[in-house]
């Protein structure tokens, strides 16, 4: 199946250090981006949504800027055109506001669907941090 790129920037009213541990920690996203996380004993991290497991490899770190989740096929193996989820935090230099920059690459193609989706789950994110 072909798969699409999402890309979207959204303010965010709070600093990049109370961002960021929404991004990258299982109590942090569980608030707002799916229904449960775990990191299993090799690393993975196991997003659940709707009672269904998807394993992903927290392949990209850079603390208070960014986080890349490599999703993993069935076997827990990487494919080679592999599904991923990468948030960016970003200042304006002209106004110091900061922005959450969303690439989500899936086999997901409606991006009329996407947006709504990623627009509700920010609406979530910025209602937790009063951003």
């Amino acid at each position: 199946m072909n798969k699409h790129k999402f890309i979207s920037e959204y303010a965010i009213n709070a600093s990049a250090r109370m961002i960021y541990p929404y991004l990258t920690t299982p109590s942090g996203l569980e608030q707002w981006f799916c229904d449960k996380v775990f990191i299993n004993e090799d690393k993975h991290f196991n997003f659940i949504w709707d009672n269904r497991n998807h394993y992903a490899e927290m392949n990209s770190l850079r603390p208070n800027k960014s986080v890349r989740f490599i999703f993993l096929d069935e076997d827990r193996k990487q494919d080679p055109n592999p599904s991923y989820l990468d948030f960016t935090i970003e200042t304006s230099e002209l106004t110091q506001e900061q922005y959450l920059r969303v690439t989500d690459y899936s086999e997901e193609h409606d991006m009329k669907e996407m947006t709504d989706m990623w627009d509700g789950l920010i609406l979530s994110l910025r209602e937790i941090i009063g951003g």
